[in-house]
C-alpha cells in the first residue's frame, strides 16, 4: 500500500472509529505525514521501525523544526494511534511507539479577567449595528456558558433553548452535552434573533447557523478571533478570546462549585484538565502575597 493510502484510511479510522474531531484528524495527518516522508528520506520501510527509530525522528523533529514538548507529546500521541492503526491492518504485530516517554509538560497557568473586567470589554461592543449585537451576543454566551470557539461556531438556532437557559453543544470526539447561560446571554440572543441575524442571513439564506457573517455564512473561528482581538484592543486588555472560557472556569470554583461540575460544564474528558484552574487562585494567592506583604521578599523576619 503507497503512503498515501495508507495515510487517507488512517484518517478515515481516526474520524469513523477512533472520533477523533476534525482538527485533531488534521492534526494527526499532518504529523503521519511528516513521519511517513522521514521513513522515504530514510529508505525505512514501517515494519522496520522500532522505538530507537522513532527516538531518532523526535530528535531530528525537535532539531530541524524546533517543537516544544507540548508539539512533541502530540507527535508522540500521533504515533501510537498510528501504530495502532498499522497493527490492526495486519502491517505490524507490536507498537513501538507505546514505551515512547512523553516529555513532562509546564504547567501553564491560563489568563483570567474578573467579571468588572469582562462586563467592560463586551460593553466596549456597539450593538446598534447587527455585526456588533452579534458579537455581543456571541462573546456574552461564550463568557456565560464557557464554550470553546470551536463549539459556539458549530451552533444552529435548533440547539439553544433561550427560555431555558440551555444550550446543546458539540465538543470535542464531537461528544455532545449540555450547556447552561445566565439571563444576560439569553436577552442578548433574543435580541440577536430578532434583530440582528435576519438582517445578516439576507431574505434568502436559509442557514441554520446561529452566528452568521454579514455574507449570511456560518461564522469562522478566525471571524471570531478577530473581531475579539479589535474589542480587546479597544478596551485596553491583551486577552485572547478563550480568555472567557477560562473565566468562566476560574469565577465557577470561586464561587463554590467542585470540580467534578466545572469539568462537566467544559466538557473536558479528564478531571486533571479541569484542575489547571485551581493553579489560577494559587497564582493570585501568591501575586496578593507578594504585593501585600513585600517584605517577606526583601528582608529576613
Amino acid at each position: 500500500m503507497k503512503n498515501s493510502e495508507l495515510l487517507a484510511k488512517y484518517c478515515s479510522r481516526l474520524l469513523a472509529i477512533e472520533r477523533r474531531s476534525l482538527l485533531t484528524k488534521e492534526s494527526y495527518r499532518l504529523e503521519i505525514k511528516s513521519f511517513l516522508d522521514y521513513l522515504d528520506s530514510k529508505n525505512v520501510l514501517l515494519e522496520n521501525t522500532d522505538t530507537d527509530f522513532l527516538t531518532k525522528y523526535l530528535d531530528m523533529r525537535k532539531k530541524k523544526d524546533n517543537i516544544k514538548p507540548r508539539s512533541t507529546a502530540k507527535a508522540i500521541s500521533a504515533l501510537r494511534s498510528f501504530y495502532r492503526f498499522a497493527i490492526d491492518e495486519k502491517l505490524l504485530k507490536i507498537n513501538p511507539a507505546e514505551i515512547l516517554e512523553s516529555p513532562k509538560r509546564k504547567i501553564n497557568i491560563p489568563e483570567v479577567m474578573d467579571r468588572k473586567t469582562v462586563e467592560g470589554l463586551l460593553g466596549k461592543i456597539d450593538t446598534s449595528e447587527p455585526q456588533g449585537c452579534r458579537d455581543r451576543c456571541l462573546f456574552e454566551l461564550i463568557y456565560s456558558a464557557g464554550l470553546r470557539v470551536s463549539e459556539a461556531v458549530n451552533l444552529n438556532i435548533k440547539d439553544i433553548d433561550i427560555e431555558g437557559g440551555v444550550a446543546k453543544v458539540k465538543g470535542k470526539g464531537n461528544k455532545e452535552r449540555l450547556v447552561l447561560f445566565g439571563k444576560k446571554a439569553g436577552i442578548f440572543l433574543k435580541e440577536y434573533l430578532e434583530f440582528a441575524r435576519g438582517k445578516l442571513a439576507g431574505k434568502t439564506n436559509k442557514t441554520q447557523a446561529l452566528f452568521i457573517s454579514r455574507n449570511g455564512k456560518r461564522l469562522s473561528r478566525k471571524g471570531i478571533w478577530k473581531n475579539y482581538a479589535k474589542f480587546a484592543c479597544i478596551a485596553g486588555t491583551s486577552s485572547h478570546v478563550h480568555t472567557l472560557r477560562h473565566s468562566f472556569a476560574t469565577s465557577l470554583l470561586k464561587g463554590g462549585a467542585d470540580l467534578r461540575t466545572v469539568q462537566e460544564l467544559l466538557g473536558h474528558a479528564d478531571l486533571s484538565t479541569t484542575q489547571i484552574y485551581t493553579h489560577v487562585d494559587t497564582a493570585i494567592l501568591r501575586e496578593n502575597h507578594r504585593r501585600y506583604l513585600p517584605k517577606l521578599h526583601t528582608t529576613d523576619m
